[in-house]
C-alpha cells in the first residue's frame, strides 16, 4: 500500500509533452530523474493511480493529530502551532485550479528535493518568482519535470492577492536546519517517486558517482505521511564541499562570482535577495541549470547568467554541497517579508 500511495499522492500524472532534449551534461539527479531527458536508458514515465483509502487514522511523531490517507493527500496540518495562521490559498489552494501550497511545500515551507523551500524567502523574491511562472520567465530545462509545469499553471490562475498573502506568510517563517550533509563514496541505492528518491529498504549500496542522493531521514513518515517534521540527508561526493567552498566564497580564481556578493557572507540572504545556506542542493543544482540554459530569465536572473556562464554540472554540483552544509543560524533575524512593499 506505502508504495502505491506515494506513487500518486498528488493525484495528478507525471507525464508531460514532448520537447527537445537539453544538453547531454543534464545533471538529470537534480531534476528527478537517473538518466538526461531523450538519452539512452531514459526513464520511462507511467501514470499511477491513487490507492484506495480505508479509513485508517495515521500517525507522526511528535503530533497529537490524526488524519486518513484522504486527508493527508488534501495537506494536513500535523503541526498547526508551527506555523502562522495559513491563508486560504495556502491551507486549501483554490479548486479546481490551484492546489494547496501546504501541500507540496508543507505548512511550514520546508518543502522537498523535488519542489522547493519557500520559508524564509523575502517578499520581494518571492512575487516576483510567481511573475517569472506567470509570464513564461521560468520553466524547467528537462521537460518530464511535470510539477515545474503545475506551478506554472497555478501561479497563473492566482490573483495578486493570493500571491501577496502567500508571500507575507511564508516569509515570515523563518528558515531552519532541514538537511544533513554526508560525504560518500557509496550511498543506498534508491527508487524515485515522482521526482523524489527513496532509499530501498535493506543495506544495498551503489557508487555515488557525479551526482548528490538527496532522500528523506524516513522514506515512509515523509512520501506517505508527509511529516514536515521529517528532514533529508544529502549525500554528496567525497570533496564536493571543499571544492564548492572554493567557488562559492572565492570565485573559483575567476571562473565565478563570490556567492557572498549578492547572498550575503553567510549566505543567508541580501536584501531582496534569498539566503541559500542550508537549502536543498538538488533545487540549487536544478536553479545554476536552468539559468545556464535560459530556461530560467527574467529581470533578477539576468544578473545570474555571467555568475552561472563558465560552470560545468560538476561545478554546480559542488557548490550546492558546499551551500548546503552551511549553518542556519535560526536566531539571525532577516528583514520583515513585508518589507518593501
Amino acid at each position: 500500500m506505502w508504495t502505491l500511495v506515494g506513487v500518486a499522492i498528488l493525484g495528478l500524472s507525471f507525464i508531460t509533452s514532448a520537447s527537445a532534449a537539453p544538453p547531454a551534461d543534464e545533471p538529470a539527479w537534480a531534476f528527478g530523474f537517473r538518466v538526461a531527458e531523450g538519452a539512452p536508458g531514459a526513464d520511462t514515465l507511467q501514470a499511477t493511480q491513487p490507492a484506495p483509502d480505508d479509513g485508517t487514522l495515521q500517525h507522526v511523531p511528535g503530533s497529537s493529530a490524526a488524519f486518513t490517507v484522504t486527508q493527508i493527500r488534501d495537506a494536513a496540518d500535523w503541526f498547526p502551532g508551527d506555523h502562522p495562521q495559513m491563508p486560504d490559498v495556502v491551507a486549501h489552494g483554490r479548486k479546481p485550479d490551484i492546489r494547496p501550497f501546504a501541500l507540496c511545500h508543507y505548512p511550514n515551507g520546508k518543502g522537498r528535493s523535488e519542489n522547493a523551500g519557500v520559508s524564509g524567502l523575502p517578499y520581494a523574491y518571492f512575487v516576483r518568482t510567481l511573475a517569472d511562472f506567470r509570464n513564461g520567465a521560468r520553466k524547467s530545462t528537462d521537460s518530464r519535470k511535470a510539477n515545474t509545469t503545475w506551478m506554472i499553471g497555478f501561479a497563473k490562475a492566482m490573483t495578486d492577492e493570493e500571491i501577496k498573502a502567500c508571500a507575507e506568510y511564508f516569509g515570515a517563517i523563518e528558515w531552519t536546519p532541514w538537511i544533513r550533509v554526508v560525504e560518500a563514496e557509496m550511498v543506498p541505492k534508491t527508487r524515485i517517486v515522482n521526482g523524489l528518491f527513496l532509499a530501498l529498504p535493506g543495506d544495498g549500496k551503489e557508487p555515488i558517482g557525479d551526482r548528490i542522493i538527496e532522500v528523506p531521514e524516513n522514506a515512509e513518515v515523509t512520501e506517505v505521511l508527509r511529516d514536515p517534521h521529517a528532514g533529508f540527508v544529502a549525500y554528496v561526493p567525497v570533496g564536493s564541499v571543499r571544492k564548492g567552498e572554493a567557488l562559492v566564497m572565492k570565485g573559483g580564481d575567476g571562473k565565478t562570482t563570490a556567492c557572498g556578493v549578492c547572498h550575503g557572507p553567510d549566505l543567508l540572504g541580501l536584501g531582496p535577495v534569498p539566503g541559500i545556506a542550508g537549502r536543498s542542493p538538488s533545487y540549487v543544482v536544478r536553479q545554476l541549470f536552468d539559468m545556464q540554459q535560459g530556461s530560467r530569465s527574467g529581470i533578477w536572473t539576468d544578473l545570474m547568467k555571467p555568475v552561472v556562464a563558465k560552470l560545468t554540472s560538476d561545478d554546480m554540483l559542488a557548490i550546492a554541497a558546499y551551500t548546503a552544509s552551511r549553518p542556519v543560524h535560526a536566531t539571525n533575524k532577516r528583514e520583515l517579508a513585508t518589507a518593501g512593499k
